[in-house]
């Protein structure tokens, strides 16, 4: 028998004798009586202080605000979210008041540009943004639309912006592939752009036919890519050749 054979046995044998063991003596008496987690849990967070009221609290006694907010672009966002836990001042309200964040920090928590977030987040570059200057003396928080439409579509598409920005496209206004109705930048769900639904579209500039400048990149629009739409293959906002 190998030399191997023997060593491997006894490191099998000690690492089923520590899971032996840590199962009699690490996992939680309760662990496996209600699920895959520790039942002593329930009773454990039941007995925690209440410090959240939620909105339906918050909105008996601000009326007026929680309608604001519940017809605006912050009507999912929790009173909680910004003012913090309110338990307290729901109790006792001349006691306790709730914090009311008005310092330039708190509202980059969630809009400073981040290319995790999903495109069409409204973000900003909190260094080039109005600087200095709080976001509560532009934006009422309870209902945070712009005091005026963006001009441009990077205000809220940012990732894609700087990604144009440097690609051969960087000088094609966006609503030359995306027609775009008004709305848009005001109710950005609602009036949604749209895009290239066929070859021929993009064929305009990149055909051999084409009377697009010369250096533009010419395909055989019958032969290329077959059916497929062309930003299937290539990313339009930096469409590269592979």
């Amino acid at each position: 028998m190998p030399q191997q054979v023997p060593r491997l046995l006894i490191v099998f044998g000690l690492m089923i004798a520590g899971l032996v063991a840590a199962r009699r003596f690490l996992i939680p008496k309760t662990f496996g009586e209600l699920g895959h987690y520790r039942a002593a849990a329930v009773d454990a967070i039941a007995a925690r202080k209440i410090k959240y009221a939620g909105r339906a609290a918050c909105g008996a006694c601000h009326d007026d605000i929680a309608k604001t907010h519940a017809g605006h672009r912050h009507a999912g966002v929790s009173c909680e979210v910004c003012h913090g836990p309110a338990a307290g001042h729901v109790d006792a309200p001349a006691d306790v008041r709730p914090t009311a964040p008005r310092e330039r920090g708190q509202c980059p928590l969630c809009h400073g540009y981040d290319p995790s977030r999903p495109t069409g987040f409204p973000q900003i570059d909190p260094v080039a943004h109005n600087p200095l200057k709080p976001c509560i003396s532009c934006h009422n928080p309870h209902a945070p639309e712009p005091p005026r439409t963006p001009e441009e579509c990077g205000a809220c598409h940012g990732q894609i912006a700087r990604a144009k920005a440097v690609s051969p496209h960087a000088l094609l206004e966006c609503t030359t592939c995306h027609e775009t109705d008004k709305r848009h930048k005001i109710e950005p769900t609602l009036s949604r752009p749209s895009k290239p639904a066929s070859r021929a579209f993009c064929g305009q500039c990149h055909a051999p036919e084409a009377t697009s400048a010369k250096q533009v990149p010419r395909v055989d629009m019958a032969a290329h890519g077959e059916q497929y739409v062309c930003w299937q293959c290539h990313y339009p906002h930096f469409p590269e050749l592979k």
